[in-house]
């Protein structure tokens, strides 16, 4: 049965990490009992533990004041996506755009009961993009974030299930969850729950729910793809925020590994002319000659090229902390010793040594840096912050030009920038 978890004791040290903030303290307990496998429901002590992430004035503000446009914005009622060209209109004068949130638009659905999803916050809003900045990093996989407000006593979407994991933070009001076990475990990105709808359906209304609790603030719940899960707001306003992870699976691997094993010339041969490929007989025997090919190649192929494939889908699957353009220029044209720099947050990297340089190999890019900068290198991008003129290997004049150019690469950030 999934468990039910309490927060640490009033006074006790928080949690600094951003997966402490929702799974506990026991970050290891619930990457062997969890992760991947079943739910986890954490009651928090604090019913402003997210404020900071998202509130409902911040909700109002996105609405309002922030300009979105649809894709960013999703209504829905009664389980059912409302068409867009219904809360959308041209953005006005100096904004020649025609599908720009009308806030009144909203207000007016929103009070007939319409579900508000504010979709892709990881990328608009500054206290979700923290939050999911550093879940990435510590959970290797990429993350996106949507919020769902509900107006009282109102359900936005029908029992489903996700093909990411996810964990729900409740921001406000509360929230009545079921959650029952899956009816297709596991299931790919290709895999989506209305392929199986009249399985999810029936093990909703017939089946008792592995979970059913009401959500407060302060509360979280952690549930891996492919499980069952309906909410239905209680009383007033309810606000949670779902952070999806889209985890790399096995499969992923499978895909690297057939996708080098193109390599091989036998497996890129022709079949035969004239070939009825409806015929399984006649498929068989070039079949069977496959399977020979394949086994043999995919023993040739080395971890370090599957690494390099499956490494794109991560690294391009989210963005690094937010630069500032015009102070980190600024920074980085005064740079002098003394100075304290850092490595930008959620930044994917991997530094590899050359016979007469040193490769930093980013999403995007490759950067050359001479051999000599290695160690200075190495160093900025454990974590820490760290002092123009205390790097090692260099003299200091090199730290400033290293450091200058790491700064205008988005590799470094200024540590002392608010």
């Amino acid at each position: 049965m999934p468990a039910e978890l309490s927060s640490p004791v009033e006074g006790a040290a928080a949690p600094a990490a951003a997966l402490s903030r929702v799974v506990g303290p026991d970050v290891d307990a619930f990457a062997r009992r969890h992760w991947g496998r079943e739910p986890l429901l954490r009651r928090g002590a604090d019913p402003d533990s997210f404020r900071d992430v998202l509130d409902l004035d911040g909700v109002d503000e996105l609405l309002s004041r922030r300009g979105l446009r649809t894709p960013f914005l999703r209504l829905a009622k009664q389980g059912e996506v409302v068409d867009s060209g219904s809360f959308t209109g041209p953005g006005g004068v100096g904004a020649e755009i025609g599908d720009q949130v009308r806030d009144d638009q909203v207000a007016a659905l929103f009070a007939e009961g319409t579900t508000v999803v504010l979709q892709a916050l990881h990328r608009t809003w500054s206290g979700v993009i923290d939050l999911t900045t550093d879940l990435a990093a510590e959970l290797g996989h990429p993350v996106q974030a949507n919020a769902y407000v509900t107006p009282p006593s109102s359900r936005g979407f029908a029992a489903h299930y996700d093909v990411h994991d996810v964990f729900v933070l409740q921001l406000a009001g509360r929230k009545h969850w079921t959650v029952h076990a899956p009816v297709h475990p596991d299931p790919l990105r290709d895999q989506p729950w209305n392929a199986h709808a009249s399985a999810v359906a029936a093990r909703a209304r017939d089946e008792a729910p592995e979970i059913d609790a009401v959500l407060e603030p302060g509360d979280a719940m952690y549930l891996p793809r492919g499980w069952l899960h309906a909410a239905t707001a209680l009383g007033d306003v309810s606000a949670h925020l779902t952070v999806g992870v889209h985890v790399l699976t096995r499969f992923a691997l499978v895909e690297a590994l057939t996708a080098l094993c193109a390599r091989d010339p036998e497996l890129r041969a022709s079949l035969p002319l004239g070939i009825d490929v409806a015929d399984p007989a006649e498929l068989a025997p070039h079949l069977d000659a496959v399977r020979t090919a394949l086994t043999r190649a995919l023993r040739d192929v080395p971890a370090d090229d599957v690494a390099r494939r499956v490494r794109g889908r991560v690294w391009s699957g989210g963005r690094p902390e937010p630069v500032r353009p015009v102070a980190t220029a600024e920074f980085a044209g005064g740079l002098a010793a003394g100075d304290v720099v850092r490595r930008r947050a959620g930044l994917r990297h991997r530094v590899v040594d050359g016979a007469d340089e040193v490769v930093l190999e980013l999403p995007d890019r490759r950067l050359a840096l001479p051999a000599d900068t290695a160690d200075a290198v190495r160093e900025l991008l454990t974590g820490g912050t760290f002092r123009v003129g205390e790097l090692p290997g260099l003299d200091e004049a090199d730290q400033v030009v290293l450091v200058r150019r790491l700064l205008r690469e988005g590799v470094l950030v200024p540590a002392a920038l608010p």
